[in-house]
């Protein structure tokens, strides 16, 4: 069983360069298959194309608000990628590339951010939670369900996604402490993005790295290259492998940067400079692995044909289900809140039909 640390590498896990080359003595073998390396690189690809898409859509009126995610692909195929299908995911609202990875439609997530469908549809069906747009409440969610699938005896592992500003919610502390308390299955993964809205990471902590917290809750902390995608891939794998074996939470930390803004409507341009934005532009997840499986001569055009057409299938089956889609009955704000309505909903329901009869 993996010791609790008591100190951290203040440098991330990395199994490639920043150039795309392998690094020297890694601390992970990566033993994938030529399928699974290129894979890997489609769904970043897909990933990329179908964001693009969905920031065109807004543009055009057809979504109230989109957050790309837009420079946080490897963090999130890589970390998808490690878990198994029965794994439950708890995100916040930004891991489209996690939802694609678990066969949620595009179209379902484009239904929430239009407002056609409360909270979207297709989630739970594929071990997801609906998105969480309040910061961190959802982190004590996955928490629960971790200690629930350990009572009726499964060994499944429950993964709560949150950004670096999450880290200084309360609910995020509480779901932190009660997991390592309870040795619950469960682990956190930052997508530490250095930016939380217009506040800079420095304004969030004063610790050495977000890691480094997981040592006041008793658990293994690791930093990550979070623009890694085999990196973040293997630490997602070691630190569900341990919490399957009993070994309770882990909190991950990806390092990773937010090249898009915040959302479709912020202006990222009044806090944060060009130059910082290139620097990481620069660190682009995608090119840097297309280098790296280039490097290891497993690069060929045919990968970037076939991700390029999915994406573009997708991308075409989004927009067909999204533009001009008609909006939600009202009626249907009552109708996925309880299995058995209570009598004050019934009430509440009935309220809204008749204020809309009188409108027509």
């Amino acid at each position: 069983m993996q010791a609790v640390p008591t100190a951290l590498d203040p440098e991330p896990v990395a199994l490639s360069t920043p150039e795309g080359l392998p690094v020297e003595d890694p601390p992970f073998d990566v033993g994938l298959s030529l399928e699974e390396l290129t894979g890997l690189y489609e769904w970043m690809v897909l990933t990329r194309a179908v964001d693009a898409e969905f920031v065109n859509l807004q543009r055009q009126g057809q979504l109230a608000l989109y957050p790309s995610c837009r420079g946080q692909e490897a963090a999130q195929v890589g970390c998808a990628a490690a878990l198994r299908s029965d794994d439950w995911l708890f995100p916040q609202y930004r891991e489209l590339g996690l939802f694609l990875m678990r066969g949620v439609p595009a179209a379902a997530v484009g239904s929430a951010w239009r407002g056609t469908w409360h909270g979207g549809w297709g989630f739970a069906e594929h071990a997801c939670a609906p998105m969480s747009i309040p910061i961190g409440t959802h982190a004590l969610h996955a928490v629960g369900a971790a200690m629930a699938a350990s009572r009726l005896g499964e060994d499944s592992v429950t993964v709560a996604f949150i950004g670096d500003g999450a880290t200084s919610e309360g609910d995020v502390h509480e779901a932190l402490n009660f997991a390592a308390v309870n040795s619950a299955p469960c682990v956190f993964y930052i997508q530490n993005n250095q930016w939380a809205i217009s506040v800079p990471l420095s304004r969030q902590t004063r610790a050495p790295s977000l890691a480094h917290k997981a040592v006041g809750y008793g658990m293994p902390g690791v930093r990550v290259d979070g623009n890694d995608v085999l990196a973040c891939r293997a630490v997602t794998e070691q630190a569900a492998r341990r919490a399957r074996e009993g070994g309770g939470p882990t909190l991950v930390e990806a390092v990773t940067y937010r090249l898009a803004p915040h959302t479709t409507s912020d202006d990222p341009t009044r806090y944060r400079s060009q130059d910082e934005v290139d620097r990481w532009e620069r660190l682009d997840p995608l090119p840097r692995y297309r280098r790296y499986l280039t490097h290891l001569g497993v690069w060929h055009t045919e990968v970037e044909d076939r991700a390029r057409a999915r994406a573009a299938r997708m991308c075409a089956e989004l927009r067909d289900s999204v533009f001009d889609a008609p909006d939600v009955p009202p009626a249907e704000l009552f109708a996925h809140v309880l299995k058995e309505p209570t009598k004050d909903l019934l009430e509440q329901s009935g309220l809204l039909l008749a204020e809309l009869a009188r409108e027509e």
